[in-house]
């Protein structure tokens, strides 16, 4: 049986764009994700998504009942700014400060993150991240929204996965971007983030601040030399390049090489090297969901360009590896590999590297549940994932590691950007398809009762 510290952080995580809906109401502005061109129309989008703007009280409600800790969710930019800069939104600022109360009413801190794949249409418009005066939008608002909540928030996040926004570009943001521009994004994205940590600390007092990548740990397919070559730049471009950037203040050289020999060159501004070498965060939070293997491409595959989906181990990238079948992993029935023993190592990998407290804000498992007639929703599936990556956590600490929370993905249902609403990773089942709201009633699934026994015990059983 494994037990976990007294004061781990139990929670759970959503963002706003893929459960707030009300795309529209009380002065929101749009975002990249309302305005999207979309592949596949058959599935629901956000403009209503489940409904949490309306029904925060009732999910908070739920989640207090289950009983976590901490509760992970992202604001949306649009709403407090809707053009991206200019005039707030008083409307937008004030649901914000009530979801707090509320949270708060129920002894339940809020872990805030500043932008999860959601930046305003009006800003990406000039530009988006490829735009300079992207960082200086969004350090006002980072400001707006310290100064209105610090008193009441203390914990933060920054830019959700900036390097799955920027390697899976296409999935996420809709389109492709060019080599060059899409690693001066990077660089804005990270100086961005410095900002972040310097304003949170000198804001709010006691204040907290951390990123919150998707860290994949990298395998080499073989022993083969060449192909832990590749591991070594996969993790570089995937993981460590942000991560170094956040902790250490750096470009690493793994990364720095990859970058000249795509003939890839970083415009700084002149105050860049002051924010990346003095300004860190207090701790990671980790988004994890499986591992990656690769092994170095040969001229028979082409060296073609792009990326897929992050979990389809389809990855072939500029000549530098391509992705492998690891023929040791399971796959679900979305077609990504299930690695519990790799949570440990990764979280093994990253503490060693940066010594700082972790916490882990997304983990989870997509599964097209089936509400019953009398209204239950038996998911042993996600039950049985959860066990599996939970018990790997408590091994992680028992080896060392400063894991601080687990607040897995997600909370309620919510919208997938590519599977919709049929896709569902909640404890809490929230019934709609993918063309009809109905009434978004709330069920509590299996899952809901099994985390919640976890979270009173303290005990995961074996």
């Amino acid at each position: 049986m494994t037990t976990f510290p007294k004061n781990f952080l139990w929670g759970a995580s959503i963002s706003a764009h893929q459960t707030e809906g009300a795309y529209k109401s009380d002065g929101k502005g749009l975002s990249v994700q309302d305005t999207r061109q979309r592949d596949n129309h058959d599935i629901a989008d956000f403009t209503v998504a489940v409904d949490h703007y309306h029904h925060f009280k009732e999910d908070i409600r739920l989640l207090a009942e289950m009983g976590i800790k901490v509760f992970r969710f992202s604001i949306a930019w649009t709403r407090i700014f809707p053009e991206g800069r200019g005039e707030i939104n008083d409307l937008g600022l004030q649901h914000y400060s009530d979801v707090i109360d509320e949270l708060l009413k129920y002894g339940i801190q809020p872990y805030i993150t500043l932008n999860h794949f959601d930046l305003p249409q009006a800003l990406e418009d000039e530009g988006g991240w490829s735009n300079r005066s992207t960082v200086d939008a969004f350090v006002h608002y980072a400001e707006t929204v310290f100064e209105a909540y610090g008193d009441r928030a203390k914990h933060w996040l920054t830019i959700n996965e900036p390097n799955i926004m920027l390697l899976v570009d296409k999935k996420i943001l809709g389109k492709d971007i060019p080599l060059q521009e899409k690693y001066q994004q990077f660089h804005h994205l990270m100086i961005a983030e410095k900002y972040a940590f310097k304003r949170c600390h000198e804001l709010i007092e006691d204040g907290k601040i951390g990123p919150v990548p998707n860290i994949s740990l990298v395998y080499p397919a073989t022993s083969k030399p060449m192909d832990n070559q590749a591991a070594l730049y996969f993790n570089s471009v995937r993981n460590w390049a942000y991560l170094d950037f956040s902790c250490f203040g750096r470009y690493n050289a793994v990364f720095k090489d990859y970058l000249n020999r795509n003939d890839v060159s970083i415009s700084f501004a002149p105050e860049d090297q002051e924010l990346m070498e003095n300004h860190f965060p207090d701790f990671v939070a980790m988004n994890f969901y499986t591992t990656v293997t690769v092994e170095k491409p040969t001229e028979r595959d082409g060296m073609a360009n792009g990326i897929s989906d992050q979990q389809s181990e389809d990855i072939m990238e500029w000549g530098f590896y391509k992705g492998f079948t690891n023929p040791y992993l399971k796959k679900n029935e979305f077609n990504w590999t299930i690695d519990p023993d790799g949570l440990k190592t990764t979280l093994q990998t990253l503490y060693d590297r940066y010594h700082l407290p972790i916490i882990i804000t997304e983990n989870g498992l997509g599964a097209k549940d089936e509400l019953t007639e009398d209204g239950k929703i038996h998911d042993a599936y996600r039950i049985n994932y959860l066990q599996q990556h939970i018990e790997q956590c408590g091994s992680a600490i028992e080896a060392g590691v400063e894991l601080i929370g687990y607040s897995p993905w997600s909370a309620i249902d919510l919208v997938s950007v590519h599977e919709g609403i049929s896709k569902r990773y909640g404890f809490i089942y929230v019934d709609r398809t993918e063309h009809d709201a109905k009434e978004m009633t709330r069920y509590k699934k299996d899952s809901f009762y099994w985390y919640q026994t976890l979270i009173e015990t303290n005990q995961l059983p074996s």
